[in-house]
């Protein structure tokens, strides 16, 4: 009873920043769009994922709860969705055979759209779960490594059901990727090292709207900021806002601090590791926990201090160098702080919601890929949050819709 009472507590404190997503579960109640269908869903077990779920449900949704990462489940959190007719088979810190089982316990209630974080969920369904992908007429993806998978099984045929790519909307590259991951990933960074981050020099992997956010926050606390890149745009873009552009082999040996955001692996490789400095921390606050080669840290490293802070492991070199690893390469964001703040998964989980409700409407006509958030969801979205912020702009008159629309009238 206490764990139930301290997850409803957290949902409760959630939901108060989360006023769209409030006012689109109680649309849902009335509307019902989602009446006799089964979702499976694969997302971090948080307070804020809570209140979605409760807005699927009011929709009509029978719902399975998974956790996207065991480090990330909030245990009270789990079991006050259960209290609330939510099955959820996600616990804290559980290893990697319990993380697949619990998708796969996820996946037996047979659904009819999934709800995906990373792409583990929809990957099992067309690796060993394929009896399965009859019922499966419709998912959602939410983060840019999922949808970077989902693309390529979609380039090669072998994505059998049409997948909304939930992270590339306008306000989720905006508000989340940029704004929340910025602020969540310093907060995590902090939290499990207390540095401090003014004059010494981060060194951000990717510069996407999540490396953007994460370069501008450490700016902000006075940091130097190191951007490494392989896309040729993003680093002039870069370049060009102020930020020093290396590759990794030579900010390897610059950086005291070291953030991923690529959606890629061995970003960070033995090679960068041989030469970094002495207490240099290593984070990574991209999806899967492959960013860093940990296995090459282990096999370099002579002795490893596991907790020597909470969620800090360090790793000491035959040198003598010690390197500091956090939430074990995982997202350091969810993992040693809270992930976003609620006010920044309102608009995330309201296009999320929205964009289930679409699908559950339009999946019989059409065909497996992968298709983007239709865009009047994502303006109606930022127009409920600026109403909840009390907040108007400007509409345009007739005569400049009509200006927009015409290419008979001059200058």
């Amino acid at each position: 009873m206490d764990l139930w009472e301290s997850g409803e507590r957290q949902i409760s404190w959630a939901a108060r920043s989360m006023p769209v997503l409030t006012a689109i579960g109680e649309r849902f109640g009335i509307e019902r769009p989602l009446d006799g269908l089964k979702i499976a869903a694969c997302l971090h077990v948080t307070a804020e994922t809570a209140v979605l779920m409760g807005a699927l449900k009011a929709g009509g949704a029978e719902i399975a709860l998974a956790a996207s990462n065991p480090l990330s489940t909030q245990d009270d959190v789990a079991e006050a969705l259960r209290v609330y007719g939510i099955a959820v088979h996600a616990r804290a810190g559980v290893d990697r055979a319990t993380y697949y089982r619990h998708i796969h316990q996820a996946l037996d209630l047979e659904p009819d759209l999934v709800l995906d974080d990373g792409c583990d969920l929809v990957n099992i369904l067309h690796t060993e779960r394929t009896d399965l992908l009859e019922h499966v007429t419709g998912g959602c993806e939410e983060t840019t490594t999922g949808i970077i998978r989902l693309r390529q099984m979609a380039a090669e045929g072998a994505l059998r059901f049409p997948v909304v790519a939930v992270n590339d909307t306008r306000t989720k590259r905006m508000f989340d990727n940029r704004y929340g991951t910025g602020q969540s990933t310093l907060d995590g960074i902090m939290r499990a090292t207390n540095a401090m981050l003014a004059g010494r020099t981060l060194v951000v992997a990717g510069f996407g709207f999540c490396g953007r956010g994460v370069a501008e926050r450490a700016k902000g606390f006075g940091a130097r900021v190191i951007v490494t890149e392989i896309d040729a745009v993003k680093a002039l873009d870069a370049t060009l806002q102020g930020y020093e552009v290396r590759p990794m082999a030579q900010a390897a040996m610059l950086g005291d601090l070291f953030v991923t955001v690529t959606g890629n692996r061995d970003v960070i490789r033995a090679e960068h590791l041989s030469v970094m400095k002495d207490g240099a921390i290593l984070a990574n606050a991209g999806h899967f926990d492959v960013e860093i080669d940990v296995r090459a840290l282990d096999e370099l490293a002579t002795e490893v201090h596991r907790g020597v802070r909470p969620n800090t492991d360090e790793y000491v070199l035959p040198d003598g160098r010690r390197l500091l690893l956090l939430a074990e390469g995982r997202l350091v964001n969810l993992t040693a702080a809270e992930g976003h703040p609620a006010a920044v998964m309102d608009m995330s989980f309201s296009a999320q919601a929205l964009a289930v409700a679409w699908l559950a409407g339009e999946r019989s006509r059409l065909d497996p890929g992968v298709y983007d958030v239709p865009e009047e969801i994502d303006h109606e979205v930022a127009k409920l949050k600026l109403a909840a912020a009390g907040i108007g702009i400007d509409e345009l008159t007739p005569e400049q819709e009509d200006y927009l629309h015409s290419w008979r009238v001059g200058s």
